[in-house]
């Protein structure tokens, strides 16, 4: 059992002395991979690339959202949208069983926890569509933090597939549309986020109606 900890350990700096080099290396610097992909994006290949590669990034918790500023600029809103819901989504799923996998030997130890029951129960996809669609809001947080607390598969793939293509194709038409250099101030704006706050609300909403139904069945 230690030798097994220790080597989740092990694999755990592994990963973050690999997202250190990537970043030193400038291969996590968006406005280089945007230069890089635009001489390549004749070739359908490319779209198979940019999924695979936010896979692996969302998969290990790296910055696989920088993707957004690659697909968006380059493909129509549709299009982005697939690559970023399809490499969200895998990578999602792969972060899931990984985070998992690293937490199976502490995992009986929460169990019992308020939280572990709270995402692990029927209504865990309004909670995690929520997360999924609000600004900002960290979707490898949402990954590992549902592998831990073995959130049920179907809903966390469901949630992540619509969360992650509404707030993709939002993102992506306005970066698309944008006439001069795309920035993060354009997406902070009231009529980008309200849409996504909005949902995020009534989903949490949603959440809270079917808790307090299930407590008075209780």
């Amino acid at each position: 059992m230690i030798r097994g900890f220790t080597s989740k350990l092990i694999l755990i700096a592994l990963l973050i002395g690999l997202g250190l080099v990537l970043d030193f290396a400038g291969m996590m610097d968006a406005k280089q991979l945007l230069v890089v992909a635009r001489e390549y994006a004749q070739y359908g290949w490319l779209i198979v690339i940019l999924i695979l590669a936010q896979a692996i990034l969302f998969t290990f918790a790296l910055a696989g959202s920088l993707f957004l500023w690659v697909a968006a600029p380059l493909y129509t809103p549709a299009t982005a949208t697939f690559i970023l819901t399809a490499g969200g989504a895998l990578g999602g799923i792969g972060a899931y069983f990984f985070s998992s996998y690293l937490s199976e030997d502490w995992k009986q130890r929460i169990q019992g926890s308020r939280s572990y029951q709270f995402l692990h129960a029927q209504e865990n996809f309004f909670t995690l569509f929520a997360m999924r669609v609000f600004p900002g809001f960290p979707h490898s947080l949402v990954n590992y933090s549902s592998g831990i607390l073995h959130a049920r598969l179907d809903h966390f793939v469901v949630a992540a597939i619509l969360g992650i293509s509404i707030k993709s194709y939002i993102y992506a038409r306005v970066i698309y549309s944008a006439s001069d250099s795309p920035s993060i101030e354009m997406l902070l704006d009231v009529w980008t986020l309200g849409p996504l706050i909005l949902l995020s609300i009534v989903s949490a909403i949603g959440v809270f109606i079917n808790y307090r139904s299930t407590r008075r069945k209780d």
